[in-house]
Order: C-alpha cells, then sequence, then structure tokens
C-alpha cells in the first residue's frame, strides 16, 4: 500500500500503527522493530517517542541501538593496525561487537535480565557497565535502531569504483571496502535476522545528509560544553566523516525499499511525504 501524507503526519503515528497490527500476528516472545535510516533521520528520536507510545498502550518496550554496539577506539585502534587503516573510525559494519548484539537480543527474547549497552561519542568509548540499563522484565517489544539495520551486502562488482574522495585516496585498492562488504554479509545478517518488523527512514538523497549529521554534532557540542577530552567532530570533520558511511546509506536508499516491511519517504526537513507498507492494504493515515 502506499499513501500520501500530510506533512503534519507523524513518523510515530505511522510506524505505531504497524507496530500494533504486527503484535496482533506475534506471538513468540518479544516483537524485534528494526528502524533504519541515514545519519540524523530522526530514528532515535522517533524510538524514544516510540517508547512512550507503547507504554500508553499498555506495552512495555527497551530500545538498543546499533551505535551502542561499537567497539571502543582502543579496539579499532588495533584493528586499523592490524587489518586497515580506516577501521580506526567508527561506522562501518567491522566496527561494532556484533556478539554482543546477539546476546542481548537473545537474552531479551528469553526473557532473562540483561544490561543493554551504552556507547559514549564524546568519549569514543563504552559507557562504564554501571551505567548501563538493566531490562528485568519480559518486553513486548524491542526498538532495534541505526544507520544500517536491516542492510545486506552490495555485489562484488559494484565496490570497483570509488563513491568519494575518502575511498579513492584511502582505499585505493578497494580493500576496506570489500573488509566491510564480507563484515555485512557475514556476522551482521545473524544479528539482522533477529529483526521481525523491518522500517526504514527514506532519506531524499544522500546529499541531505551531512547537514543531518551536522546538525547532531552542533547539539552534542551543546551537550557537552565546558566538557573537556572529548571527540566532538568540526564541521569540516563530518564532512569527512560522513564519507565512510557514502557507498552504505545510498545502497539501502536503492536496494531497502524493495523489501522493507515499511518505508517511510522524508523531506530535508524529516517530514513524511509518502508511506509504502507491504503488508497492509488498508489506509494508516
Amino acid at each position: 500500500m502506499t499513501m500520501m501524507t500530510d506533512p503534519a503526519h507523524k513518523a510515530l503515528d505511522i510506524v505505531l500503527s504497524a507496530i500494533i497490527a504486527a503484535l496482533r500476528q506475534h506471538a513468540d516472545g518479544p516483537l524485534v522493530v528494526g528502524i533504519c535510516g541515514a545519519q540524523g533521520s530522526g530514528k532515535s528520536t522517533l524510538a524514544r517517542q516510540l517508547e512512550g507510545a507503547l507504554a500508553a498502550q499498555g506495552l512495555r518496550s527497551v530500545t538498543l541501538s546499533l551505535d551502542d554496539l561499537y567497539l571502543p577506539v582502543e579496539a579499532r585502534i588495533r584493528l586499523a593496525d592490524e587489518v586497515h587503516p580506516l577501521l580506526r573510525t567508527r561506522g562501518v559494519p567491522g566496527t561494532h561487537e556484533v556478539a554482543l548484539g546477539l546476546s542481548v537480543l537473545d537474552d531479551v527474547r528469553d526473557g532473562k535480565a540483561v544490561h543493554l549497552p551504552r556507547f559514549d561519542k564524546a568519549t569514543d568509548s563504552r559507557a562504564p557497565k554501571a551505567a548501563w540499563p538493566l531490562v528485568a522484565e519480559p518486553v513486548d517489544v524491542v526498538l532495534f535502531e541505526g544507520w544500517c539495520v536491516g542492510a545486506v551486502a552490495e555485489d562484488e562488482a559494484a565496490l570497483a569504483v570509488p563513491v568519494n574522495a575518502l575511498e579513492a585516496e584511502a582505499d585505493p585498492d578497494g580493500r576496506w571496502r570489500q573488509m566491510v562488504n564480507a563484515a555485512l554479509k557475514g556476522p551482521y545478517q545473524d544479528l539482522f535476522a533477529r529483526i521481525d518488523l523491518l522500517v526504514l527512514l527514506a532519506a531524499p538523497g544522500f546529499d541531505v545528509v551531512a547537514g543531518w549529521r551536522i546538525e547532531q554534532e552542533h547539539e552534542l557540542r551543546r551537550q557537552h560544553a565546558g566538557v573537556s577530552g572529548g571527540t566532538i567532530m568540526t564541521d569540516a570533520q563530518v564532512m569527512t566523516f560522513i564519507q565512510y558511511y557514502e557507498r552504505l546509506t545510498r545502497h539501502i536508499l536503492r536496494e531497502m525499499p524493495g523489501r522493507a516491511d515499511l518505508v517511510l519517504y522524508l523531506d530535508a526537513q524529516r517530514r513524511v511525504l509518502r508511506c509504502v507498507h507491504r503488508h497492509d492494504d488498508t489506509d494508516m493515515g
């Protein structure tokens, strides 16, 4: 089903309706909702809103962010030394602890008490484990959000041509691209196989992502004003940083709409212009 929607129609309303409908047909443990979207598209905000909206429906939910599975900077430095220098920068498949994500999702599914990992981007390392929130009771919904949640690997042939200056200059032989693609093809598919309902927040194009990501960094700078020792980026550093994400983001925008359960097409202001639900022929608006 495809529908046009007024810009004021919130992503929250659409995704909440899809989750409620999916829960009616889901009887085996919590429903795992994957929320994919480019950097700055509003995934984390949507997840927070959904937790509150689900609670209002009498449903208990928790959020796991793919970003909270990042390897600490010390581990990525080792990867950079031993595998490829570009792996020092967090972001792409290969820079997460997939086994931790699998353990968390499986424990939540089994109703076990589990601490949800948290990553501090300002210090580029995991928060102390004592600060990880505890999930001690069974939940109805797990919101699993991240920029490449649910993504699949590219065809090998697509890796041959660099998509930006970073790839051309720092990965001229394509070895980093191949390593990232192999990681996505392997362990990450085990992680994404836990998803029951895949939601894509589709940016209008990669060209808007830089502005969205700069907004995020400015907010992070405000939150950490006066705090020393962090790794908050300048606008110029953000422009370089997003090049690490560009190839897979473009691939997701091309490939995922054809198989995601729910696609919300956004404009540059993150308003929902159109929504496509693969499994529901009723008007969710």
